[in-house]
């Protein structure tokens, strides 16, 4: 079981890690905006923080032979019976909810930075209204 927990924090670490990059390059798109950066920065990763505990909760219902943790373990750490396989998605549902909850502190931690920005007198981005475009 400590393998299975080992492997699924690697695995789920690195999706974990690479959704953050990709929210870090949205961040410093609107990085001319401080108060508009950490509030897309916020929202996407509330987004994430949603679609893992989505995981988690169905962790319990996929098969084990369809996940990359299975990939990465070896033959005598896959789980074999119907107990060993609730065993899995039980370690993979914690993991799932233990990077759920990072994320949700992340994203806590975004939204309050940018009410504080907003505190000091800063504004969010609104894009100009050109009526001339407009026939």
């Amino acid at each position: 079981m400590d393998e299975i927990r080992r492997v699924a924090v690697e695995c789920i670490g690195r999706a974990v890690m690479f959704g953050s990059l990709a929210i870090g390059c949205v961040m410093i798109g609107f990085s001319f905006n401080p108060v508009s950066a950490f509030r897309s920065g916020a929202f996407l990763t509330l987004t994430m923080a949603l679609a893992l505990m989505w995981k988690a909760m169905t962790a319990g219902i996929k098969n084990p032979k369809h996940t990359e943790v299975w990939l990465y373990l070896d033959e005598k750490s896959r789980p074999a019976d119907g107990s060993a396989r609730r065993v899995f998605g039980t370690v993979l549902s914690d993991v799932y909810k233990l990077y759920a909850r990072i994320a949700l502190g992340v994203a806590v931690g975004f939204f309050l930075v940018s009410l504080v920005l907003m505190l000091f007198g800063m504004e969010g981005y609104v894009p100009p209204s050109d009526r001339r475009l407009v026939p």
